[in-house]
């Protein structure tokens, strides 16, 4: 069996995925930093407005296209899911399969039932207006509930940007609803949905509203934060597996 190719894509920054070495005893792994986001540039001149989705969406194809990687599985984690949705649709061809962790169909933050929690989101918002050093070391860590070690929180305080730059990025993540579902209807490949259990910031509703709309899809429910879960190495392995035997 060829070993599968995996691009990891991130919320901020490639530090995120700690399981990436891990990944790579038995898979092609690749992944990255958002564009403004340690070393990796703005394109067009470092223009803040251009920071958007589709900004990292390109880069990650650009990965792809660095790489000549010509099949292989997109990863996506929290606030990654919506790039990793949109590379899966933007490119379905070489696609082999989609894997997702807090697996919700938007992040809508609002009505009935909700996908992320609105409260969390404002006060890590107001956070990050009002002391963004602490935003940086600490607030990062308490959102993913402790799933980053300090090593890692050291890592990802050094590739962190100014602070106008990780507002933007933030506020692109947070703010617009994202139609994950209606990028995963569109592809024919199989789908990995896993479950943050106990979750603080993505709900149970959101990742219900996911699995009734594909209820082909495989899932997996992890004790913590997908990027540093060994349990959602293991399933990511499994379904991989699954999909190129």
């Amino acid at each position: 069996m060829p070993r599968p190719r995996l691009l990891l894509c991130p919320q901020f920054t490639e530090v995120e995925w700690t399981i990436a070495p891990q990944l790579a005893e038995w898979a092609e792994v690749a992944t990255f930093d958002a564009p403004g986001v340690g070393d990796e540039p703005i394109p067009g001149g470092g223009d803040l407005t251009d920071v958007d989705r589709e900004l990292v969406v390109q880069r990650a194809l650009q990965e792809i296209d660095r790489l000549g990687w010509d099949s292989y599985f997109v990863v996506g984690d929290a606030w990654g899911t919506a790039t990793a949705a949109r590379v899966a649709a933007t490119r379905p061809e070489p696609l082999l399969g989609l894997a997702l962790g807090h697996a919700c169909l938007s992040y809508q933050r609002e009505g009935e039932r909700p996908a992320v929690s609105n409260e969390v989101t404002a006060a890590m918002t107001q956070l990050l207006r009002s002391d963004y050093d602490s935003f940086v070391r600490y607030g990062m860590t308490q959102f993913t509930q402790g799933a980053f070690d300090e090593e890692t929180s050291k890592k990802i305080v050094a590739r962190f940007p100014p602070m106008d730059i990780a507002s933007r990025i933030w506020e692109m993540n947070t703010d617009r609803p994202e139609p994950i579902g209606e990028l995963l209807g569109q592809l024919d490949t199989p789908i990995l949905l896993a479950k943050h259990e106990g979750c603080l910031v993505f709900t149970a509703e959101g990742y219900e509203d996911a699995i009734r709309a594909l209820p082909e899809a495989h899932r997996t429910s992890v004790g913590k934060a997908p990027s540093a879960s060994d349990e959602f190495a293991a399933a990511l392995r499994d379904f991989c597996e699954q999909v190129l035997s």
